[in-house]
């Protein structure tokens, strides 16, 4: 019978593993004295290591490159994608909304908002209150004789009241 592997008999194969450097056993160990670290300088001595980015006094890569302009992650509105398939397979009825998703374990974390996307086929008639749908799923859940509801996004009322009062 051929022996199989396990945890208590496992070991690398052939050639894997190679003998640990001793350094400082003498000079006829091919490592004494300086033991590979040369001859003085920085990272002859001991605690001798220079931080990450640090270039000799040279200006560092990151003060040399340019930092303009604008990142909108910090402004964003990011909506926990919900796909059509994953909405056919629960068993929910009524008005589905954010809470009754997180209930069913569909969306997890923190999130802005739901967006519903179209990946996947409908067969059930669902009413939604979601923030966002793709144009696929719309199309899916009305063909299937749903309907959808966009709820005003909460994330920042006083934009949605700027738009408002301009129109």
């Amino acid at each position: 019978m051929a022996s199989s592997i396990r945890l208590h008999n496992s070991k690398p194969r052939p050639g894997a593993r190679h003998r640990v450097k001793r350094l400082g056993c003498g000079e006829s160990s091919g490592h004494g004295k300086t033991s590979g670290k040369g001859h003085k300088g920085q990272k002859a001595r001991s605690g001798g290591s220079i931080r990450l980015g640090f270039e000799g006094g040279q200006m560092p890569l990151i003060r040399r490159i340019p930092k303009r302009g604008f990142n909108n992650t910090a402004f964003r509105t990011s909506y926990a994608p919900v796909n059509l398939g994953a909405l056919e397979k629960l068993d929910l009825s009524g008005t589905i909304d954010e809470q009754a998703l997180r209930k069913a374990g569909v969306v997890n974390g923190t999130w802005h908002g739901v967006k519903v996307l179209g990946d996947g086929n409908l067969t059930k008639k669902l009413s939604l209150k979601v923030d966002a749908i793709s144009a696929s799923a719309r199309e899916k859940i009305e063909k299937a004789g749903g309907s959808v509801e966009l709820v005003a996004a909460k994330v920042y009322p006083e934009r949605n009241s700027a738009k408002k009062a301009k129109a």
